[in-house]
């Protein structure tokens, strides 16, 4: 008897001991791939910013003016004027003409059950 109870506090910190251990292990394991998240975030806000620096420098006005007047003969680009734009009265809308009434209309329930 008295041998079982040396055993069993004896196997008890054992299987302790293996799952501090595997723990341990799986902790190691989330700490490093947090580690690499964290890289990886890190070089991508880098090139987010190279990227957002690259648009700023492409979208400076006297650049696109400059594109625009050596394009001009091509794409007849002007600048736009209130003449451009159309009021909401002057845009043509499909009626009902196109859909037309539903003549065989189907019943549809969501019981499940069939009519």
């Amino acid at each position: 008897m008295r041998t079982l109870l040396y055993l069993l506090p004896g196997m008890a910190v054992m299987a302790l001991a293996v799952w501090a251990y595997s723990e341990n292990y799986e902790t190691q394991e989330a700490l490093n791939d947090v580690e690499t998240l964290q890289r990886k975030i890190g070089t991508e806000r880098e090139t987010l910013a190279i990227l957002r620096a690259e648009w700023a420098y492409l979208n400076r006005p006297e650049r696109l003016r400059d594109l625009a007047d050596l394009n001009f003969d091509r794409l007849k680009l002007l600048p736009l004027t209130p003449e451009h734009f159309a009021r909401t009265e002057q845009i043509a809308y499909p009626g009902t003409i196109l859909g037309g009434p539903i003549l065989n209309p189907i019943p549809v329930d969501s019981t499940g059950a069939n009519p």
